[in-house]
């Protein structure tokens, strides 16, 4: 049975929610503050659903910590509705975002989706996208049917975009998740010696990518 943590303040949304979805079989779990999920999300959920304002703080923050960590899919449910919203909650890695007033109906076929995607994730650990294979379980890169030797930072930079395909991760995003977990300094250079880097490694031309694509401005995304 799926677990669902639903972080939202309002008990009168938390606690309808929850109902609805126990009526359809997930296991549910309220909290109603930054404080409060930080504790519960020791333990093990499917997915969370998320509000972005909340009483100790945003919930984007809370998104931005999780992924870090855990690729535990991340709906957010919220009455911030505007362009500028959503898209920032996707760059903090969020994988849907339902605005209020919603439909319970709706917000159930969006969590069923998210979690065939999740499902389908796990279970193939391989991905291909052009001439490029690259094996997640057994650490492994391919262009072609050539094996390409990653360094275990530049692995984890193209997992990072990979895993992230259809979405731009600013600079800082990018930094905060590979290089700044421990909130050491790194500097913003380091990025770019290692999107050099990769390219000359992936790319048959490293002026013209295929992979690793820059959006000026603001960061990188995977694949066109």
């Amino acid at each position: 049975m799926e677990r669902i943590l639903i972080v939202e303040d309002d008990k009168f949304i938390n606690d309808g929610v929850k109902s609805y979805l126990r009526g359809k079989g997930y296991e549910c779990a309220s909290a109603y503050d930054l404080d409060s999920a930080r504790l519960m999300l020791a333990g093990s959920f499917h997915l969370v659903i998320l509000d972005i304002k909340l009483p100790d703080g945003s919930g984007l923050d809370l998104c931005s910590e999780i992924r870090k960590t855990s690729r535990v899919p991340i709906i957010f449910l919220t009455a911030n509705d505007t362009d500028e919203d959503m898209i920032e909650g996707f760059k903090q890695g969020c994988d849907d975002y339902i605005s209020k007033p919603f439909s319970l109906d709706v917000l159930l076929q969006r969590i069923i989706a998210v979690l065939r995607r999740s499902s389908n994730e796990e279970k193939s650990e391989v991905y291909t996208y052009k001439a490029l294979s690259v094996d997640f379980e057994k650490l492994k890169v391919y262009v072609g049917n050539e094996p390409v030797k990653l360094s275990a930072t530049e692995f984890k930079l193209l997992e990072l975009l990979i895993k992230n395909k259809g979405q731009v991760l600013t600079r800082d995003v990018i930094l905060s998740r590979i290089w700044d977990i421990d909130e050491n300094f790194v500097d913003d250079g380091t990025l770019s010696v290692h999107v050099r880097r990769l390219r000359q490694k992936l790319e048959r031309d490293a002026k013209n990518p295929e992979y690793i694509i820059t959006v000026f401005g603001i960061g990188y995304t995977f694949g066109k």
